[in-house]
């Protein structure tokens, strides 16, 4: 398992790092406040009408970052933050998280993977590592232990799918956002250039989970290969 430990740490001091630039973005451009004077909420509200939907609400929620899109209860929640200031970076997150909801209503196909995804990979993460810890730990004794790590690889082969079917519904709702905001002219060209900045660093946090979890499986699978 010391492969798993260095696997692991790596992959932290890497999200570690993404996680602290992603920060860093997000305080520099908050400090960039937009010349049309809207908040986030207000941003958020004006591209949903620009796409013509209008069930989803726009609410605010505690946090930083707790930004997100709620497709089962059609809501743009946004963190107090972005939903209050006047800045590139909360035009950013709020036109990211509407992207989501107009990826939603024009039934983009990833989307849906991903949703019908949650239930089966909610559970298979939550044991996925378990069962494959007791299946090294019974390999040695029964040939069961080999059955029990195959079943828990499979299970985190569920969540390593669902983080690499992420990146194309994040990577789009990105585009998305950062169209419409060029399209309509909502920033100048200093704003538009913090707020692809900043939705950048926020699409590579996905990309760094998901080659973690890829090379965490690989690893499993290559334990699971020596002991056949």
């Amino acid at each position: 398992m010391i492969g798993y430990y260095i696997i692991g740490g790596l992959v932290f001091l890497i999200s570690a790092f993404v996680s602290n630039k992603l920060k860093s973005k997000f305080k520099k451009y908050s400090q960039i406040q937009l010349q049309n004077g809207l908040t986030g909420a207000q941003i958020a509200q004006k591209m949903l009408s620009d796409h013509g939907i209008t069930d989803v609400d726009v609410i605010s929620v505690k946090g930083q970052l707790t930004d997100h899109y709620n497709p089962s209860n059609k809501t743009v929640n946004l963190s107090e933050p972005v939903y209050s200031m006047r800045n590139a970076a909360a035009a950013a997150v709020a036109a990211h998280e509407v992207g989501h909801a107009v990826q939603h209503a024009r039934a983009y196909s990833w989307l849906g993977m991903r949703s019908k995804l949650v239930p089966v990979v909610s559970i298979a993460s939550k044991y996925s590592q378990w069962v494959i810890i007791g299946g090294i730990a019974l390999a040695a004794s029964t040939a069961f232990g080999n059955t029990l790590l195959l079943i828990g690889i499979i299970m985190y082969a569920m969540g390593t799918l669902f983080a690499f079917i992420t990146l194309p519904v994040e990577y789009d709702a990105s585009n998305r956002a950062l169209a419409w905001l060029e399209n309509k002219r909502m920033l100048t060209q200093n704003e538009h250039a913090g707020a692809k900045d900043a939705l950048k660093w926020a699409a590579r946090t996905y990309l760094v989970a998901a080659i973690g979890s890829l090379a965490t499986l690989l690893y499993f699978l290559s334990i699971y290969m020596r002991r056949r």
